[in-house]
């Protein structure tokens, strides 16, 4: 499980740094440390104790080095993987790519219906990202409300654990924790509206993964620093 070790984290690449050697055998990831999409992979990679596998290779986003898109990764995003002689990206696609092709405690529940629960919940990540985004510049506790009532209901279907999928700690979780962190920030210091209000479902579900290592370790946003891009990005006329 979580290396309960704190890892030393490497600093970004920035543009005049030099590319890592590529399909010399290592197993690498490319990051931001302020990506949610990127941090999907990289909690999946702490749960499943593979830091010594799965090498970190960060990139400053904003100052990113051209060999990235050049050589590494057409699409020029994070996250990538680079492993057996290929580099594959998409957060939800990764995250179960490395789930399914390493060592580590499993983040896919055996029972079918939880299964079946994992797919409509990785489905619905894209429209609930995309609800909260819009919520910014509409009504947040309206439109944002709407978000989080789908998980706060999602997470009364299994009654036997505080989990998306219940008892256990799942791949349902990763997919959607790294924006709920950023969100919930963001609509109380903008808006001033507590997402767990109403909501004790969701307030314990983000109380109990973060007693997580393997997620608390990938929690580096400054909260300051996200409210500035978050208004610049997406509340700029």
């Amino acid at each position: 499980m979580a290396n309960e070790t704190l890892e030393s984290l490497p600093p970004p690449l920035e543009a005049n740094a030099d590319q890592p050697p590529l399909f010399d055998g290592t197993t690498r990831l490319y990051t931001s440390y302020a990506c949610p999409f990127a941090q999907r992979v990289w909690i999946t990679r702490n749960y499943k104790g593979l830091q010594d596998e799965i090498k970190l290779v960060p990139l400053n986003l904003q100052n990113r080095p051209a060999w990235y898109k050049e050589k590494v990764y057409p699409v020029n995003k994070v996250p990538s993987l680079e492993h057996n002689g290929k580099i594959t990206g998409e957060s939800l696609d990764l995250i179960k790519y490395v789930d399914s092709n390493f060592e580590g405690p499993s983040l896919v529940p055996n029972d079918p219906d939880k299964k079946r629960t994992l797919e409509e919940l990785f489905s619905y990540a894209d429209k609930f990202m995309g609800m909260l985004y819009a919520s910014f510049k509409g009504d947040p506790e309206k439109e944002a409300g709407a978000a989080f009532n789908y998980l706060e209901d999602a997470l009364k279907k299994y009654d036997d654990g505080p989990f998306l999928l219940g008892r256990d700690f799942s791949l349902a979780d990763i997919a959607y924790i790294p924006f709920v962190e950023r969100f919930q920030i963001f609509l109380s210091e903008v808006f001033k509206y507590d997402i767990i209000t109403g909501r004790p479902k969701l307030a314990a579900w983000i109380e109990e993964l973060n007693k997580i290592d393997a997620y608390k370790q990938t929690k580096t946003v400054d909260p300051k620093q996200l409210v500035e891009y978050y208004k610049e990005r997406f509340m700029a006329q």
